[in-house]
């Protein structure tokens, strides 16, 4: 499922993976167990933001809000 559609708007999924970043769950793992999504799918959509630089990656499997990401979803 895309995260960001060919003009550049984000979809659901974006939309609640990235408040699921804001409200402090920074790991592909925990992001799956709160939204109830398949893991393969959030680390698919992680990937797809980071490269669309809504998020950046902190660390190894840790992500948080770049400011094009907290601007998204104010």
């Amino acid at each position: 499922m895309p995260c960001v559609s060919s003009d550049g708007k984000l979809t659901a999924n974006a939309i609640g993976l990235l408040k699921s970043i804001k409200e402090g769950t920074p790991t592909p793992e925990g992001i799956a167990n709160k939204t109830g999504q398949a893991l393969f799918k959030v680390r698919s959509g992680l990937r797809e933001l980071k490269n669309a630089e809504f998020i950046e990656e902190t660390e190894q499997n840790k992500y948080r809000l770049s400011e094009k990401g907290k601007t998204a979803i104010q």
